[in-house]
């Protein structure tokens, strides 16, 4: 059915990790927005991490308060009870749901450090001063070559692929239109196409007002769709007011690349929505 893809929202961040919102206050939310679909998807426990990553007694905690929700809406409103999985987690992916599989740091080769990439500008300016002799397109191959990695895992979702562009507007960092950036990029996107992975198109960047387009870039949606590739349109909620933020401009874009149609994730899996 057309717009089915509005009443799914499965790339969900709460309290327990770094959203805005208790789980509970994100259901209640949903379910008066009418959604049929609520995919939590906490960010996995990261033994590099110590800000936003899910601490072992808090999966635990993520894990008991889902199984309520989904006692609780059973029969009005599906509950999913998924993972945002990080290349360098020690958590299960397999254990839920679902999973989005999702590269957030870059590991210095010199000094062994974990870079988050997507959040604070002094952190990829050290990675790219003390790591990668000041060269940004060196860091762009490492975080693409990572995305690789992950795509390997077979997620259920292939989140925010180029996630590294995230704190680069105005190509502050590196140039996303240099050869370099497209060819890692594209090196990726191959990797993806092999195991049949699905992207997630991604508005948070716009939501959060680190950009002023979404993830993916429109050049690497034009090659994934040659690649017969197939995506599914998420919110990345951290603030419930999110819930299905730009998912009809995501839609627009799409139909106006070629695209025929997105995924939408469920209960019993992926369904195909028409655009």
């Amino acid at each position: 059915m057309a717009g089915e893809y509005m009443r799914s929202s499965v790339h969900v961040h709460s309290k327990l990790c770094d959203g805005k919102n208790s789980l509970e206050e994100m259901a209640v939310l949903a379910w008066r927005a009418g959604l049929q679909t609520l995919g939590f998807s906490g960010h996995s426990h990261t033994p590099c991490d110590l800000e936003y990553c899910m601490s072992p007694a808090r999966t635990a905690q993520y894990k008991g308060e889902i199984a309520k929700l989904k006692k609780q809406y059973e029969g009005k409103m599906d509950i999913l009870y998924g993972l945002e999985w990080d290349l360098f987690s020690d958590d299960d992916p397999t254990a839920y749901d679902y999973f989005i599989g999702s590269v957030h740091y870059v590991r210095g080769p010199k000094t062994g450090r974990y870079y988050e990439i997507d959040w604070r500008e002094a952190d990829l300016a050290a990675c790219i001063r003390d790591d990668f002799d000041g060269d940004g397109l060196a860091v762009v191959e490492a975080y693409f070559a990572n995305v690789a990695k992950v795509a390997e895992k077979h997620p259920t979702i292939l989140g925010h692929f180029d996630l590294i562009k995230k704190i680069n507007a105005g190509n502050k960092f590196f140039d996303e239109s240099d050869p370099r950036y497209a060819a890692a990029a594209s090196s990726a996107l191959m990797v993806a196409a092999r195991n049949r992975c699905v992207l997630e198109v991604n508005t948070s960047s716009v939501y959060r007002g680190f950009r002023e387009d979404f993830y993916p870039s429109e050049a690497i949606l034009k090659e994934w769709l040659a690649l017969s590739g197939n995506v599914v349109i998420t919110a990345d909620v951290h603030d419930a007011k999110a819930l299905t933020f730009g998912y009809e401009e995501a839609a627009a874009q799409l139909k106006a690349l070629g695209y025929s149609k997105v995924l939408v994730l469920g209960k019993g899996g992926f369904s195909s929505c028409p655009l």
